[in-house]
């Protein structure tokens, strides 16, 4: 039961900082939920990739409220991400966990670095077509990590010029479908613990539409994006920390 407040706790946290940028909760939920439960791909990544589905569509409803949400675009992104995400969950059952953990910690590092590099905004004049080519390889590669493809689509999609808070709401979205495509590989093989998930489950929901909405009405996007990406490097640093100690 300890084991059990610590991880709602911890992951009520997590929830509401990640859906505070529609990013849903599970690329800081594999290192977090890897602390307690040793199996990645097993345990952890389909336990991560109902949450963040779940997450991500409860962050929809909060940025939506506030009309952040692009239906059409962020439908289409929707398709793509859902259509190659199983391609990286199907590679997943056959790529040793070394070297997934290294693709991790490499986006990780990518994520941060997008994170705190200031892009200026162009309403009406965004390269949506840019972001569609490259939402299959990102889709991919999320589903590989078994974390949705949110932690990379939303940096590209504010690099190709939308607006912070619009880019969170559609990147919400977008995230949702894709995270239970990506789950079905994993249906034969996964060892979720209904008692744990459950309430896992409760509290991500409520903290992502909490977050979603506190960004909406009150926080600058600079600010939101600087603190996620400290948060995912020192949740990442620690988990480097317990695979070499």
């Amino acid at each position: 039961m300890n084991q059990t407040l610590v991880l709602a706790a911890g992951l009520f946290v997590l929830a509401m900082a990640s859906g505070m940028l529609g990013l849903g909760v599970a690329f800081a939920a594999v290192p977090f939920l890897g602390l307690f439960l040793p199996d990645l791909v097993h345990q952890v990544q389909p336990l991560s990739l109902v949450l963040n589905g779940l997450t991500g569509l409860a962050s929809t409803f909060g940025f939506a409220r506030s009309g952040y949400v692009e239906w059409q675009r962020a439908g289409i992104l929707a398709l793509v991400t859902t259509v190659f995400a199983p391609l990286g969950a199907l590679a997943a059952q056959h790529v040793p966990q070394f070297y997934i953990w290294l693709v991790y910690f490499a986006s990780v590092l990518y994520l941060a670095w997008r994170l705190f590099r200031p892009v200026a905004p162009r309403p009406g004049a965004e390269n949506y077509r840019g972001a569609l080519l490259l939402a299959a390889p990102i889709s991919i590669l999320s589903g590989l990590l078994g974390v949705g493809p949110g932690f990379l689509l939303l940096p590209t999609l504010i690099l190709v010029g939308f607006e912070p808070k619009k880019a969170a709401g559609m990147n919400a979205l977008a995230i949702t479908p894709p995270s239970f495509s990506a789950l079905i590989p994993h249906l034969n093989t996964a060892r979720v613990n209904l008692s744990l998930a459950v309430p896992l489950v409760i509290t991500g929901v409520i903290g992502s539409f909490a977050g979603a909405r506190i960004t909406s009405v009150y926080v600058p996007s600079g600010r939101l994006r600087q603190f996620f990406g400290i948060l995912i490097v020192v949740m990442t640093l620690y988990k480097v920390y317990t695979l070499v100690g």
